[in-house]
């Protein structure tokens, strides 16, 4: 298998954590976002969304992180990502896409791009707006993890929910966002952060991180 990604995009970081949590090798393929390699026509003929992460398996090609997950899921079932049960698969899926649709969406790099370089939002007003959209939606989270704490965001081991909110903790941490406010979320994301899957994959632990 091929990844193709970038060290700090944390839609890339989830299908880190995913493979890792599935001890599966993967040829590393470093995209660099800021400098536009995505744009490149070399990536464009590899990926029609000219975004990452990207993973070719075989003669198949894959976007879109968690459809990248679920599909590692079912080809490589052990250890599961996704509960058994309806209702938890449900619960596990609504956590992953309250972060991977309400907040990333809004602070990834193309529309803090689009904000300071084609709006003239100053870069201090750029901030404030990431910093909004990723402490309030965190703060979602915080409540349904609080409705039914445990030590990962569904049972007592890792999963889909978790991997999609460690890369979004790193990030609100890197541009300072408040997280006192989240103790349960800082609790699961703090017990993630002790398994190797997690923290062998991190942003600054890539061989593109500089």
């Amino acid at each position: 298998m091929e990844l193709y990604n970038y060290f700090r995009s944390s839609a890339s970081y989830r299908v880190r954590i995913a493979l890792a949590l599935k001890g599966l090798d993967y040829d590393y393929k470093a995209v660099h976002l800021v400098k536009g390699e995505q744009t490149a026509e070399s990536y464009a003929a590899v990926s029609a969304s000219r975004l990452v992460p990207l993973l070719r398996d075989g003669d198949h090609v894959f976007t879109q992180s968690l459809a990248i997950i679920e599909y590692l899921d079912e080809t490589h079932p052990e250890p599961p990502l996704l509960p058994a049960d309806p209702a938890g698969r449900a619960r596990v899926r609504a956590l992953a896409l309250d972060i991977a649709c309400e907040i990333h969406p809004l602070n990834n790099l193309r529309v803090l791009r689009y904000l300071t370089q084609s709006l003239k939002v100053p870069e201090d007003d750029k901030d404030r707006w990431y910093r909004h959209w990723v402490e309030t939606g965190l703060e979602v989270v915080e409540r349904q993890l609080a409705a039914r704490p445990g030590r990962y965001c569904h049972g007592d081991s890792p999963g889909l929910a978790d991997i999609t909110l460690v890369p979004q903790v790193f990030n609100a941490q890197r541009f300072k966002c408040r997280t006192d406010h989240l103790p349960q979320v800082m609790q699961v994301f703090e017990a993630c952060m002790q398994l190797p899957a997690f923290e062998k994959t991190r942003p600054e632990a890539c061989p593109d991180a500089f």
